[in-house]
């Protein structure tokens, strides 16, 4: 059947109800990240501009006229203009890997009336692994993003709950430390 939705129920409708939630709110995640590292990619352009020219004026027309990019080049071009640890840089990847493998396939399981238990919990499992890395880069950026606003350290407890709230969140619906 060429439709995703067709005349028959779906097989495993509580199942289906889990992928997707989970999906949505690896999504939301996903999507944060992706902005997190466009909006680094950034700072360190207006900062390496204002450093090299003093000039705040025309810092301030680049701040205006930066177009961001997909989340591949922003990383490329973050590695080619920054000075990253190559276990950052290997993160920052794997999290690209995972983002686009959350937003393009956690959910393809064919038309609803035929995905089965086995089909759906194979795709559930991916999506736990995915994470997993995912929660890995964001946590990367997150930690900069707190050191570039705070001008301090990030406070290691989040950075090391971190990972597991956002398993938590995703999997079973809660969010408590």
């Amino acid at each position: 059947m060429p439709w995703s939705l067709d005349y028959q129920p779906p097989k495993e409708p509580i199942l289906l109800d889990k992928i997707f939630l989970a999906s949505g709110k690896a999504l939301y995640l996903a999507s944060a990240f992706e902005e997190k590292c466009k909006f680094i990619l950034r700072i360190v352009n207006i900062v390496q501009h204002h450093e090299s020219t003093g000039d705040t004026s025309a810092t301030a027309a680049l701040a205006k006229a930066l177009k961001d990019k997909m989340l591949g080049p922003t990383i490329k071009e973050l590695s080619s203009i920054t000075e990253f640890r190559e276990t950052d840089l290997a993160k920052l990847e794997r999290g690209k890997d995972a983002r686009n493998y959350i937003a393009h396939e956690s959910t393809q399981l064919g038309p609803l009336s035929s995905a089965s238990a086995k089909s759906i919990n194979a795709k559930l499992a991916q999506l736990r692994t995915e994470l997993d890395a995912l929660s890995a880069a964001d946590n990367l950026v997150s930690t900069w993003l707190y050191e570039i606003g705070e001008k301090e350290p990030a406070p290691l407890g989040i950075q090391t709950a971190y990972p597991a709230w956002v398993c938590k969140w995703v999997f079973e619906g809660r969010h408590d430390t």
